[in-house]
């Protein structure tokens, strides 16, 4: 008789290798289509393979019912996710960007950061209650960061290549990488003060650990690390690749391998592993292109779905669940929105008023919140009196819990449903206000669709001179392009003369384009033709607007012929017309 094995591990590995395997088949029609994040896909599904549903991943099983055991899983699991991002954001930047672009990201690691910081404060000391404006600070320090996992799914594919210029999507990457290595300074400042302030060292004991634990030891220290790690790594790579030792398979793995030597070293020496991740990824300055990356966002996010204590939610002494509620909803407004459209006009990416509504509202909080919360939670449990924890530091424990926990799921959701609806709010009243017309008799508005070039024929009448709604070539946020008939006017339908006269028919015989043209005279039509010589397209297409090899438009009369020859500019061109309607 074979003996069945349906043990946890042969579970994990049927449930999480099935569900990415399904999740690829249609993962461009999700993402790309429907405009979908694969976070909330992974959140959603991490939920109903949780012990509230089908109970195929127990996390709390794989901890043996240690809450510290699975408190430490989860932080070392967003370690490792972090870890990999950033290196692979730091690469994917240009060389030296953030020394070029230092201005813009000292403006939004400085006061961006530090008002995020007081905003988020402010709504939790206002909603959660009997609460001390120094926990308040602590726990908006867990959520200050920009998560850059969730900002990666946002500045990539085709909605961004679209509509978010690309030096755009540079700042927001660079600045979500550097912002969650910085958070510690903003974290540990209200933690020593709350371990210190009335007890043993007091105030300048608690300063004085920021000082040198936080700002030389860890953030210091590993910005250096990071760069000669980087710059070594390049190097090395660099002559494997000049001399042939390396093969494409290694080569596309190094970011993943200098990732984990930096997340165990550096971590090792107990400094800030994120930060040097990412600072050693854009010193490394490569074309790498690992996939990695997906299979461990996919991973940790359904963990989160799957471990979240969603029973806190609505049964936690801190803070009931309406409250909860409109704190999500207040941070997600005012935590980064209003400085990011103060500053906006300082920060050179940001073009406009509405790329600046963009950035502030795209500010995603997620894996950097649940990292900072369990290194929250890993330096609480030490604040102890007499061998057991110091009952403020226990009640803070669920605080952090429930709220940091319930803003990232609230940043998933919304952020993750953002563009389908925004999408959607667009076009159902499109689509409403076509049937309106249909039903009335009207004839509808022919609409250009995106990318159809401005200049082609016009339909029913349209016209052709309005700005095409397609993006502009920069990628920029709701910016209509100039239309060729705004830069030559006297050219507005291609073909069409400037009195709007409809053109011959035209008849290609080889090299030879004949063009049929009737003219009035004595009373009667009489018929002509008119045979011109051109030469091969230039660039390799097509001869003519229309793509078939046949110009698509001509005048009657002394207007300007549509037909360029190669080496003849427009000028050139209008003037022979003239001549011979003359």
């Amino acid at each position: 008789m074979p003996t069945l094995a349906v043990v946890d591990f042969n579970i994990v590995c049927a449930t999480l290798g099935g569900f990415i395997s399904l999740f690829g088949l249609v993962s461009y029609l999700i993402k790309e289509k429907f405009h979908l994040s694969e976070a909330l896909i992974a959140l959603v599904a991490g939920l109903v393979f949780s012990p509230h549903a089908a109970n195929f991943i127990r996390p709390e099983v794989y901890a043996l019912h240690d809450a510290v055991i699975l408190d430490t899983i989860t932080l070392y699991f967003s370690r490792l996710v972090l870890g990999v991002q950033l290196v692979i954001a730091g690469v994917q930047l240009p060389s030296r960007y953030l020394r070029l672009e230092w201005r813009s990201l000292a403006l939004l690691l400085g006061p961006g950061m530090c008002c995020m910081w007081i905003c988020t404060a402010l709504l939790t000391w206002a909603m959660v209650p009997h609460i001390d404006f120094l926990h308040a600070l602590a726990v908006a320090a867990c959520v200050t960061p920009t998560d850059p996992v969730l900002s990666n799914s946002i500045v990539k594919g085709k909605f961004a290549d679209r509509y978010i210029p690309r030096e755009l999507q540079k700042i927001v990457v660079a600045e979500s990488g550097t912002n969650d290595g910085l958070g510690y300074p903003f974290l540990f400042l209200p933690l020593y003060l709350i371990k210190y302030l009335h007890h043993d060292g007091g105030a300048g004991k608690a300063i004085g650990m920021w000082f040198y634990e936080t700002w030389v030891y860890t953030i210091i220290l590993s910005v250096i690390y990071g760069a000669v790690v980087g710059w070594l790594a390049r190097k090395l790579l660099q002559w494997a690749e000049r001399n042939k030792y390396v093969d494409r398979e290694s080569f596309l793995v190094f970011a993943i391998a200098i990732a984990l030597f930096l997340v165990g070293t550096v971590g090792m020496i107990g400094s800030d592993d994120v930060l040097a991740c990412f600072i050693a990824g854009n010193t490394i300055d490569d074309s790498l292109q690992p996939t990695i990356d997906m299979l461990l966002n996919v991973s940790i996010f359904i963990w989160f779905g799957a471990n979240c204590p969603w029973y806190l939610f609505d049964h936690s002494s801190t803070i009931p669940i309406y409250r909860l509620i409109f704190l999500g909803i207040l941070v997600l407004l005012f935590r980064r929105i209003p400085i990011i459209l103060l500053m906006h006009k300082k920060i050179h990416q940001i073009e406009e008023f509405k790329q600046a509504l963009f950035v502030g509202f795209f500010g995603p909080i997620g894996v950097s919140a649940i990292f900072y919360l369990y290194i929250s939670l890993e330096f609480l449990r030490d604040i102890e009196v007499n061998g057991e924890t110091r009952p403020d530091a226990a009640q803070l424990e669920e605080l952090f819990t429930v709220v940091i926990w319930f803003l990232v799921i609230c940043s998933i959701i919304i952020h993750g449903l953002a563009i389908p609806l925004g999408k959607l709010g667009i076009r159902i009243p499109r689509t409403i206000s076509t049937a309106r017309d249909q039903r009335d008799g009207a004839v509808p508005r022919p609409r250009v669709r995106r990318g159809q070039s401005s200049g082609g024929a016009a339909v029913d009448g349209a016209d052709e001179s309005s700005p095409s709604p397609t993006p502009s070539a920069n990628g920029g946020i709701m910016r209509a392009p100039r239309s060729r008939a705004d830069e030559y006017p006297e050219d507005k339908v291609h073909g069409e003369g400037a009195n709007g006269a409809i053109p011959g028919v035209f008849f290609r015989l080889g090299r030879k384009v004949t063009r049929r043209r009737d003219t009035e005279g004595g009373g009667g039509m009489e018929s002509g033709s008119e045979a011109l010589e051109i030469g091969p397209a230039e660039d390799g297409g097509p001869t003519g607007s229309d793509g078939r090899g046949v110009p698509n438009g001509g005048s009657v009369g002394p207007a300007a012929r549509s037909v360029e020859f190669r080496g003849e500019d427009r000028s050139q061109g209008a003037a022979t017309a003239a001549e011979r309607g003359q």
